[in-house]
Order: C-alpha cells, then sequence, then structure tokens
C-alpha cells in the first residue's frame, strides 16, 4: 500500500535517515496524495505497462507507480536515496533501482533487455536545469516510448506546447511538436511539495507520434537551423543562420531558401512554424 504522499510521512522519511536536501539536484518531493493519483492517472498506467521513473527520490511516485504498473525501473543519481529506496520500496517485487545520471544510462538497451523492446512510459518529476537534455535524449536516442508524463515548471510545460510568435515559442517548442503531441494534464501549487519550491509546476503528458507531423529529409539539418535561429532571437532568421558556427551556408544560399518557403528574407525564426522549418531544411540541404 502506498502509504508516503502526505507532509507526515515525508517529514518521517527523512528524519529517520537525516536526509539533506540537495539543491544540486533540484530536489522537491511530492507531499500530496491527490496529486500522485492524478498523475498516475494521467500517465495511463496499468498492469500490462513498463514504467521509466527518472528521479523517484524517496520513492514517493515510485509506490504510486508500483501498485499500477507491471514493472518500474527507477532511475536516481543520489546515492544517500538508494538506502531509503530499498527501504520505502521493500514491499514491492516489481520494482528495480539503478543507482545512476539519467543522462549516462543506455536506456535502450535496457528496454530491450527488460521490456524486450515493447515502448515504454515514462514518469518523472523533473528539475528545470535537465529538463530539456532528458526529454531530448530520450526521444534522439530512438527509446521506444509510448508517452513521458513529467512534472516541470509550469513556464517551461506553457513553453512545450505553445505556438509561432509567442516570447515561449522556442527550440523546445519545436522539439516536442516533432516528436510528440503535448498536453497539460494538471497545475500543481508549489505548497504541494517540500521543500517548497519558488514557482509552480505542471504535468504535462508528450505522446509519441505514430508518424512524424513533417516530411523532413535530414532531421539533424533541421535541428541545427531551428537552434540557430533561436541562439539569437533578436537577429533576423538570414542573419541568425549565417552567424551560426554548426551551419555552413551563404547569405544567399539561406535568402534563397527562405524566399523558396514563401517568406520575407527579413522575418524572423520565431515566427517559422514546425512545418516551415522542414521545408526550409529540406531547401538548404539540397
Amino acid at each position: 500500500m502506498a502509504y508516503l504522499g502526505t507532509p507526515g510521512a515525508t517529514k518521517e522519511v527523512i528524519n529517520k535517515y537525516s536526509f539533506a536536501f540537495q539543491k544540486k539536484f533540484g530536489q522537491n518531493f511530492l507531499i500530496d496524495s491527490n496529486v500522485l493519483e492524478n498523475i498516475v492517472e494521467a500517465a495511463g498506467i496499468t498492469k500490462d505497462d513498463f514504467v521509466l521513473e527518472i528521479g523517484p527520490g524517496i520513492g514517493t511516485m515510485t509506490q504510486y507507480l508500483c501498485e499500477s504498473a507491471r514493472q518500474v525501473l527507477a532511475v536516481e543519481i543520489d546515492k544517500m536515496l538508494i538506502p531509503i529506496l530499498e527501504d520505502t520500496l521493500s514491499e514491492y517485487d516489481n520494482v528495480e533501482v539503478i543507482n545512476q545520471d539519467v543522462l549516462k544510462v543506455d536506456i535502450k538497451s535496457l528496454v530491450e533487455e527488460k521490456n524486450n523492446g515493447r515502448p515504454i512510459k515514462v514518469v518523472a518529476n523533473l528539475p528545470y536545469y535537465i529538463t530539456t537534455p532528458i526529454i531530448m535524449g530520450l526521444f534522439e536516442s530512438k527509446v521506444p516510448i509510448e508517452s513521458i508524463t513529467i512534472m516541470v515548471q509550469k513556464e517551461v510545460a506553457d513553453r512545450m506546447q505553445t505556438g509561432p510568435g509567442s516570447k515561449d515559442y522556442g527550440a523546445l517548442s519545436l522539439a516536442v511538436q516533432y516528436y510528440a503531441e503535448a498536453k497539460v494534464m494538471l497545475n500543481v501549487s508549489a505548497t504541494c511539495f517540500m521543500p517548497r519550491p519558488n514557482v509552480d509546476s505542471a504535468v504535462i503528458k508528450l505522446t509519441r507520434h505514430q508518424e512524424s507531423p513533417v516530411e523532413v529529409k535530414d532531421e539533424s539539418l533541421m535541428f541545427r537551423i531551428i537552434k540557430a535561429s533561436f541562439n539569437q532571437r533578436r537577429k533576423t532568421l538570414v542573419n541568425g543562420l549565417k552567424n551560426s558556427s554548426e551551419l555552413d551556408f551563404s547569405k544567399e544560399e539561406i535568402t534563397e531558401a527562405i524566399k523558396s518557403i514563401g517568406k520575407e528574407e527579413n522575418i524572423r525564426g520565431e515566427k517559422l512554424t514546425l512545418e516551415e522549418f522542414a521545408k526550409l531544411s529540406n531547401a538548404l540541404g539540397k
């Protein structure tokens, strides 16, 4: 029975092990059972599912996942939490904890080994600084994923699902749109965490596209173009691409490609949709 998820139970575990929160790991533990239940429901976890949890902390969410999933693999970077997890998860025989940095783990091989390469569901409560590298790492490494349900800062969730013209629109928005359908499932107040963070959070679900939403010949080139166009937001798209060390196109080639997709040469990257970036990439790739 999942018993963590209340302030009292969390304090008891922390005091028992004299645990000190590590700011460098962005540790904020959920202390609201309703939010935990809603996250598991939003992720659509069933007894058929193999779940990868990133950053289990003291095992609060892990307990709820173990109750609902067939198997849970939890990756925790902080070695001080491992004995705590051995304690809080001792009742469950369908969980394995790995003490590693998730960015250095070969998730694809693990999924192949432990779930016969079948699609998994990812659930995580991620600190701001590592959100983008983890999401992009999972998508780009071609891990078979059905969905990623993550708790992030509310502004990051907004950034993931916004469109052209918004101040939040950027490389992350486009990358998420390319790989998945993004939907904010619930907003979570800062009061639901221990210690209390400075900002509110949101749970966003990224459901992997079955087929790519755009036709692009060179995925890597498209993302280099996207990155370059937002590196210097105030510059025109032509200058942003021309000044990038990752691209090797002349101003004339860039201008011609922009015109070929029906855009003015003084347009900024933040005005282009994912489809237009794909077309621009295809034009420049020629």
